[in-house]
């Protein structure tokens, strides 16, 4: 998972660095009446969306890890009577790691918000007030979403090596008991 996931969440922040370029590439569209400029702005608002579903995308795969994987965790320590400590544990880094999730998730929604309330083709009047706003604003959530990355990374490997043990402590048990494991199953 942590392979995956750094991938997915370094793609996502690309596409949220590349759409912040955009718009420092196009500037301000207040009094803009040329159309290919028009236009950029629409690819811009575009590439907000998809950027911004994207990291949404990344940071629910977080939280759809520590789910399917605490529960994992939690029926295998009871089917073979583990230390109640490796339940705790996964509890632990999932509590960890969701407040980063939520954060990421809520720092695209201040984004969007930002870049709806500077937009010009909204139509409404004083958008040009939020312009500086939603530059800086953008900017600083791009650096808290790599900061959430980081935080949910840890505890996507911290979860690993749990299962890790987890996997460890049942073949040790299984081979006390002399039924089969994975290594017996893949040489036969």
């Amino acid at each position: 998972m942590s392979t995956v996931f750094t991938r997915v969440a370094l793609f996502s922040i690309a596409l949220v660095v590349a759409t912040a370029g955009l718009g420092l590439w196009i500037g301000d569209l207040h009094g803009q009446t040329d159309p290919a400029v028009l236009r950029w702005g629409t690819v811009h608002r575009l590439s907000g969306i998809f950027s911004g579903l994207t990291v949404v995308l990344v940071n629910s795969m977080t939280v759809t890890y520590f789910i399917g994987t605490g529960r994992w965790c939690r029926e295998v320590a009871e089917t073979y009577a583990l230390d109640a400590s490796f339940i705790e544990r996964s509890k632990q880094l999932k509590r960890q790691a969701f407040p980063w999730a939520v954060c990421g998730m809520l720092a695209v929604v201040v984004i969007v918000a930002l870049g709806g309330a500077a937009d010009p083709a909204s139509g409404r009047p004083g958008t040009e007030q939020w312009v500086s706003l939603h530059l800086v604003g953008s900017l600083a959530c791009v650096a808290l979403i790599g900061f959430c990355y980081q935080a949910q990374m840890s505890g996507i490997r911290g979860q690993q090596r749990l299962i890790d043990e987890v996997l460890a402590a049942v073949r040790e048990i299984r081979i006390a008991r002399g039924l089969e494991t994975e290594d017996a199953a893949v040489a036969s």
